[in-house]
């Protein structure tokens, strides 16, 4: 049974026209994942099908009675109302704190906010999950979503992937993290050029239908560029044997020639030779550093000694808050240690992506901004042009000229990226690059850093992107450390679910009444996770500043003591699984492996009580 039913819509917005005649319905039950090009009319679709525009032609009819929550890109909360008020409207505290669907929601979502705060005083990403929270907590029929995922750190995409996947409701999601789009949809539909292409599947299943269509769509049209061809041919065997030909051949081949398709309209990535990497890139001995200053916010680094060599790749993950922006900025040299030295390698030809776009000059043309940087480059034998390489990039004709101020959040980011690229940097720091890009320019940014042979320090929320170029993982676990993680996002995931990763996000106000343990963001739509608003405002409250303190540091050493216990676990597996048929070497072997496994026992107890007592 369909719930929409959208016949022969069209729509435009100025000339461009983004919808043209389409017929589609979306039924009880059924999860759409909608991709395309920015600007390609996907906003407008799940806009048309939600009813909150009218589109200039055509039908949309909706089932009596549909239920549908839409989670627009612009938040329109009320600047004066509470946290509380828009998300729980006029329910009692005891209905919704007695509700553990209502206080998993709460906790994954808006867990560090203070359900008092005015929503006036948020920021754009917790208005943004306020927002979210407030449409989960509903029921619906027909869930639509306009990229969710924005402002959502990987373990919380993880939660409501799985939150959805549990939900009954139909959903049409818009996004560019194509995980989350293959852990939620079973159907993908593309708009392009106005039409709305369906695949059945996900994301994954989605490329590959499309590179069999488009298989099949070249070998049609190389049979249509042979005729041509031999059409044309035909036409221009002189003037005089034209003018016997019959006329219906002549308009035949015309038509061909006229119905020539134009230039595809990609964003191409140059690949950029690296300047040559020494055997030194970074080196960080002994440094701590805070959030925000010597002794001040956050602690990200403690005592830390790490080293980034030529050629890592390396994924850097931790919630909202964690530091990951921080360590970029000392790797890029705008913040210094609290204590403890960076040491920088002599042919560190560095390229730092920031979340900031004031980094642009809003005032500047665009061909200007890229001028700045470098007029000419040298690519192999051929020398291209500022201007034939934005050509390439997406910036044609006259938006060369446009002024950088009014710029799309996508092309702003792909000017930042050519920016940086045209200087020839042989060490990138990319801080969320992925940010308002679509999923076609993702693709061809991938491919660009696929080849590339420099080092990379990536911070990303999507974990296709993260996994697809870093060879390595490693996370802010609270603890001041850098962890290895041999099992990518997945094991990250695995420890924040176990307890054993210490950061949280944690409501800090005493008026908060929600608070989050440490495997709450993980979970994925199975439940436990989260307090009672008792346990939420119990926490600390009985532990002076110096036992608290204390207690930190004890949960900091048991952390450390299980992390050097799993390694050993994971190399008596791996020794065991070299000794297989030596019986004698593996029952010794084994034994080792129950003591470390009865001494990790002991310690996550440990760690557990000292948890208990901080109210973590």
């Amino acid at each position: 049974m369909n719930l929409v039913n959208l016949e022969s819509v069209s729509h435009a917005y100025g000339p461009k026209p983004l919808l043209s005649d389409v017929s589609l319905g979306v039924e009880a039950g059924e999860r759409i994942g909608v991709v395309g090009r920015n600007g390609g009319g996907k906003t407008t679709l799940l806009s048309v099908i939600a009813g909150a525009v009218r589109p200039d032609k055509g039908r949309v009819t909706h089932n009596r009675g549909l239920r549908v929550g839409f989670l627009s890109q612009q938040d329109t909360l009320d600047a004066g109302a509470a946290v509380r008020e828009i998300v729980l409207g006029e329910r009692a505290e005891h209905e919704w704190a007695g509700d553990q669907g209502v206080r998993e929601i709460l906790a994954n979502l808006i867990g560090d906010l203070d359900l008092d705060a005015r929503a006036g005083d948020l920021s754009g990403g917790e208005r943004r999950r306020t927002a979210l929270a407030r449409l989960l907590i509903d029921d619906h029929d027909l869930i639509m979503l306009d990229e969710p995922t924005n402002h959502l750190d990987i373990e919380a995409i993880a939660w409501l992937a799985g939150h959805l996947a549990a939900r009954k409701s139909a959903l049409v999601a818009v996004t560019h993290d194509r995980w989350f789009l293959d852990a939620v949809s079973s159907r993908t539909w593309e708009v392009v050029d106005g039409r709305v292409e369906r695949y059945e599947g996900g994301y994954a299943a989605y490329v590959l239908a499309k590179a069999e269509r488009a298989r099949i769509a070249q070998a049609a049209e190389e049979r249509r560029q042979n005729l041509m061809r031999k059409e044309i041919a035909w036409l221009r065997r002189g003037p005089p044997a034209r003018t016997s030909k019959p006329k219906f051949r002549i308009e035949a081949a015309q038509a061909l020639i006229a119905n020539e398709p134009p230039p595809r309209e990609t964003v191409e990535l140059m690949k950029f030779a690296a300047a040559r990497l020494g055997k030194t890139v970074y080196d960080l001995e002994d440094v701590t550093l805070h959030a925000g200053g010597p002794d001040n916010g956050p602690l990200v680094l403690d005592d830390l000694t790490w080293q980034f060599g030529p050629g890592d790749r390396i994924g850097l993950i931790g919630v909202n808050g964690s530091g990951k922006s921080s360590v970029l900025r000392l790797l890029a040299g705008t913040v210094v240690p609290d204590s403890g030295r960076v040491i920088k390698g002599k042919t560190v030809r560095l390229a730092h992506l920031s979340q900031e776009l004031t980094e642009l000059d809003p005032a500047r043309r665009v061909l200007e901004t890229v001028e700045e940087v470098r007029k000419y480059l040298q690519v192999g034998k051929r020398e291209w042009t500022a201007s034939q390489l934005l050509e390439r990039l997406g910036f044609r004709g006259e938006a060369q000229w446009k002024v950088v101020g009014d710029l799309s959040g996508g092309e702003r980011r792909r000017l930042q990226l050519l920016r940086l690229l045209m200087d020839d940097p042989n060490v990138l720091l990319l801080d969320e690059p992925t940010n308002d890009l679509d999923i076609e320019t993702l693709n061809e940014l991938e491919d660009l850093l696929d080849a590339w042979p420099g080092t990379l320090v990536l911070v990303s929320h999507d974990r296709y992107f993260l996994e697809r170029v870093t060879d390595r993982c490693v996370a802010l676990l609270g603890d001041g450390k850098l962890s290895l993680l041999p099992g990518g996002v997945d094991e990250y995931l695995e420890r924040r679910a176990a307890g054993t990763a210490l950061t949280a996000r944690v409501g800090t106000s005493a008026n908060s009444t929600i608070a989050q343990t440490p495997n709450a963001a993980a979970a994925s739509g199975g439940g436990a996770g989260t307090s009672t608003p008792d346990e939420a405002n119990g926490g600390l409250s009985g532990l002076s500043a110096k036992e608290e303190r204390e207690l930190r540091k004890e949960l900091n050493r048991l952390e450390r003591q299980l992390d050097k216990l799993s390694d050993q676990e994971s190399r008596l597996h791996a020794a065991m699984a070299d000794a297989a048929s030596d019986y004698e070497k593996l029952g010794s072997l084994d034994a080792q492996l129950r003591e470390i496994t009865t001494q990790k026992d002991t310690i996550e107890a440990e760690w557990l009580e000292v948890a208990d007592r901080l109210g973590d």
